[in-house]
């Protein structure tokens, strides 16, 4: 960097410290949390506890430790104030909210809510912990903004486990797409500017989560398998799959639902209204949407996508498509969160450090 750089780039690390600086009670730990993400930032070939510390001049990781085990600071403040402002640097009225899961690969048994289970990360069943995490994307930018750990019921079943990792009594099971809403109630709740929703068919295929959103009346453009059932009379229903079979060549347009790393991403799309009434009430309609890739799979076939939407009556099918290509922002973000600032490079078991580190890696991030 020149020096002008330099000094803007750390001129705005310590004004957005000065935002969180009251949610830590003691000096000690307010001054550490700020070497933790001057760390997360900088280019270090590994970023743990002694890593960080080093960076920071400490002959230990001890203090470091402490930051994200025993120290006391408002982590949910935080995250609020990190929340607020990517809002301040990001927001647009077309915002879109992307919700989807991470894998963090560990070793034991003892990190809160690590368990053999499938990471998309990996691409297959590892042992891991699970993180459920909020993206905020607009024109101008993308960012994490809140972030749950999954706890599976092998975890909460047993509460002698669940004291030992730090997990407080009152926290029970709750499935990946319960999650998602606690931290879409709280973006929306705190006027976060979104127009959308939109996620991956592990949370679309879920008709509650549809319908709460639907409820919140937030438009959503979410994916779903092709055995998902779409209500097209009143006499029953088709499967997705079935009815894009069904569509006619007319009906299919070739759009670009954003750039992508090699420039505009084109498929084909197809749209179709889904007569039945939305829970969001008068004003507001349901479709079907898919999209088809241009060229075939090493099977010879056009994939296809499917996906779920609402949204107020006389929404474009270019809007539809837009939100379906805003969900790779939560991919985009976890690599950089990943590769750049140490989400997945932590080193505690307890489950409140979990919720310390991935607060900072996003304070880091964002």
């Amino acid at each position: 960097m020149v020096d002008e750089d330099l000094l803007a780039w750390t001129t705005g690390l310590e004004e957005l410290f000065g935002r969180v600086a009251g949610r830590f009670v003691r000096a000690e730990p307010r001054w550490r949390a700020r070497a933790y993400v001057r760390g997360l930032l900088a280019p270090l070939a590994g970023k743990n506890g002694w890593t960080l510390a080093e960076a920071a001049g400490e002959l230990t990781p001890n203090g470091m430790q402490r930051l994200l085990n025993a120290a006391a600071w408002d982590v949910e403040g935080v995250r609020d104030d990190v929340r607020a402002y990517a809002v301040e640097h990001l927001g647009d009225p077309e915002g879109v909210l992307v919700v989807d899961e991470t894998g963090f690969l560990k070793k034991g048994t003892k990190s809160a809510g690590v368990q053999r289970q499938y990471s998309g990360t990996a691409g297959r069943v590892e042992n891991c912990q699970l993180g459920v995490f909020c993206a905020y994307a607009s024109v101008k930018g993308r960012t994490l903004i809140d972030r749950e750990l999954y706890l599976p019921k092998s975890w909460t079943a047993d509460r002698d486990r669940c004291r030992d990792a730090g997990v407080p009594e009152e926290v029970e099971f709750a499935t990946k797409q319960v999650l998602a809403q606690r931290m879409l109630a709280r973006a929306l709740d705190a006027g976060v500017p979104a127009r959308w929703v939109t996620a991956d068919e592990a949370y679309g295929g879920d008709s509650k989560f549809r319908r709460w959103l639907e409820q919140r009346r937030i438009g959503y453009v979410v994916a779903v398998p092709s055995s998902a059932p779409v209500v097209l009379s009143l006499s029953g229903s088709r499967r997705a799959g079935q009815v894009v079979a069904d569509a006619p060549p007319a009906a299919w347009k070739r759009r670009s639902c954003g750039d992508g790393a090699k420039g505009p991403r084109i498929f084909d799309w197809a749209v179709a209204t889904v007569p039945t009434e939305s829970e969001a009430g008068p004003g507001w309609a349901r479709w079907l949407l898919a999209r088809r890739s241009l060229t075939p799979n090493t099977k010879g076939e056009l994939e296809t996508a499917y996906y779920l939407c609402g949204a107020p009556i006389g929404t474009g099918d270019d809007d539809l498509i837009r939100v379906a290509g805003a969900r790779w922002a939560v991919e985009d973000c976890f690599q950089t969160a990943k590769t750049e600032v140490g989400l997945d490079q932590y080193q505690v078991r307890r489950y409140d450090a979990w919720y310390r580190h991935t607060t900072l890696a996003m304070l880091a991030h964002t």
